[in-house]
């Protein structure tokens, strides 16, 4: 048997390892400040890695720091895809998706800090939730469930106001999320087109648990 392989397979597992590091670095920085101006010699630190490491994986912090939002972005849509993978209905989804985001100030609040801190410049980002809201909308527009004519405009009203979901969750933490987070979803819905009864219904089915 060659004995070649397992050491390449090891180096390019430690390079994993260390631009893993390097990203959660980046994105605990991001989660608590929001501040893109920390040192690389500080990154690498809280990192753990040497500083030369850093220019073997990222040419810059613009790279690196563009690195970890990516990297929660698509966290972010990952859990939506693990909690709400059987909801067939376009409505419902998007109102999960609010409540479930809500829900994840708490359970997640590195994440959610980060998408609170950056999430602006990329709500039409081609990577997590808002590639699948934007198929979610479309699908509704397809079935009659949304009666809106631009689903691109209805995705950045949707992006804005979970943005601004999340500021209200850090912000005021005494609130009711839930409830704050179910009365924005039925507000939404209701733009979209669906009419305010099953706004409300729908708005508030039950939800899947967050680990």
């Amino acid at each position: 048997m060659s004995t070649s392989a397992p050491p390449r397979n090891r180096f390019e597992r430690r390079r994993a390892e260390t631009r893993l590091a390097l990203v959660r670095a980046a994105r605990q920085i991001l989660a608590e400040t929001g501040d893109t101006s920390a040192s690389i010699q500080v990154i690498a630190e809280r990192a753990d890695v040497g500083f030369g490491s850093f220019y073997n994986h990222f040419e810059s912090k613009a790279e690196l720091f563009d690195a970890a939002v990516q990297d929660a972005l698509e966290e972010f849509g990952q859990t939506f895809d693990e909690r709400l993978g059987g909801i067939d209905d376009p409505a419902e989804l998007v109102a999960a998706g609010f409540r479930l985001s809500a829900r994840m100030a708490d359970s997640h609040p590195e994440l959610m800090q980060v998408l609170r801190h950056r999430g602006l410049g990329h709500i039409h980002s081609d990577s997590g939730l808002a590639p699948r809201a934007l198929r979610d909308l479309e699908i509704g527009v397809a079935s009659g469930r949304f009666a809106i004519a631009d689903p691109v405009a209805a995705l950045t009203a949707l992006g804005g106001s979970l943005l601004a979901l999340l500021e209200l969750r850090f912000a005021r933490p005494e609130l009711d999320g839930d409830e704050a987070a179910a009365n924005l979803a039925e507000m939404l819905l209701r733009m979209l087109g669906v009419p305010p009864q099953d706004a409300r219904d729908v708005a508030r089915r039950a939800l899947p648990d967050l680990d």
